[in-house]
């Protein structure tokens, strides 16, 4: 199983949708939010996701064709 860590930032029109929910679900991923800030005019969230690795790709693709911004997190940005 490959783990990636990732920081998302939501455009407005996808803050109430539940896409990290959906992420996990459609992609057989774990998710764990490990911090987040979401309000009804913004949002992000740094997120852990583990799966097979063409899941993660796959997963992340998905998350940018919605519309969501994907930057990769350093190993050292989120403590265990």
């Amino acid at each position: 199983m490959a783990k990636m860590r990732i920081y998302l930032t939501f455009p407005p029109e996808q803050i109430k949708e539940p896409v990290i929910y959906l992420l996990g679900r459609d992609f057989s991923l774990v998710t764990n939010i490990r911090r987040a800030d979401v309000t009804s005019t913004h949002g992000w969230v740094m997120l852990e996701i583990e799966g097979k690795e063409d899941d993660l790709e796959r997963g992340v693709a998905w998350l940018k064709a919605k519309g969501l911004k994907v930057d990769p997190i350093e190993k050292d940005a989120i403590a265990p």
